[in-house]
Order: structure tokens, then sequence, then C-alpha cells
């Protein structure tokens, strides 16, 4: 597989978890903790995706800062969406346990939008 393969694979996976956080929506009661934390994982795809399109080593972290960072070093545009995985981040791990994590319809929201943001920045580069 070359880098283009890989890089469209993580993309997809990506795509694939904001459309499960969007389709969570219609649950009553709406799993606002699975939303979030999909929404971290679309993200974080998206920006493994990048990574792997220019030859760089897919890292084993949920830090979407850390991750937004190497892109950044590669293309410094993505420095524009360092707010978005700056506020993705804790869905990462936090929202999986109980009590660790409080998270309100608004949260939900805006992690469905900034993944959107994400999403849509990174996609370009393909």
């Amino acid at each position: 597989m070359n880098n283009k393969d890989v890089a469209k694979a993580w993309l997809q996976f990506a795509e694939t978890d904001l459309a499960a956080a969007e389709y969570l929506r219609n649950m009553k009661p709406v799993p606002l903790e699975i939303i979030c934390y999909h929404c971290q994982q679309a993200a974080e795809k998206s920006l493994k995706a990048f990574l792997a399109l220019h030859g760089e080593p897919v890292r084993k972290t949920h830090d979407l800062v850390l991750l937004n960072k190497l892109c950044s070093a590669i293309e410094p545009s993505f420095s524009s969406i360092e707010t978005p995985c700056l506020e993705l981040t804790d869905y990462g791990v936090n929202v999986r346990y109980p009590f660790t994590l409080e998270v309100e319809e608004a949260d939900a929201l805006a992690a469905l939008s900034n993944a959107q943001s994400v999403l849509d920045f990174t996609s370009k580069a393909f």
C-alpha cells in the first residue's frame, strides 16, 4: 500500500466515526459521552490520515494537540484548527469511563462541529 492508500483508509474510518456520532444524536436518551468520543476519534483519525499521506509514522496517541503539532510541522496552516483539537482531546479517554467528565448537550453539539471542522480541513489534502 502506498501513502495515499493508507491515508485514505484512515480518512474513511474518520468519516465513519463522524457519521456514527451524527447517527447517535437520534437515540433516546442521547448518549452524549459516546457522541463526544466518536467526534474525538474522527478528528484523531483524520489527523493521522494527513500524517500517513506524508509518510510520517502514525503514533499511538489520542492527543489531538500533539497530532496537530506534527501536522503543523508539515503544513503550518494546521495551526488554524488548534482550538477544535484542544477542545476534543479530553473526549479520547475521559468520557469512556463513569464519573470522569460531565458532558452536556451543548458539549456534544460543539464536539460535532469541531470534529467536522478538523475533518473538512484535513480532507482538503486529498
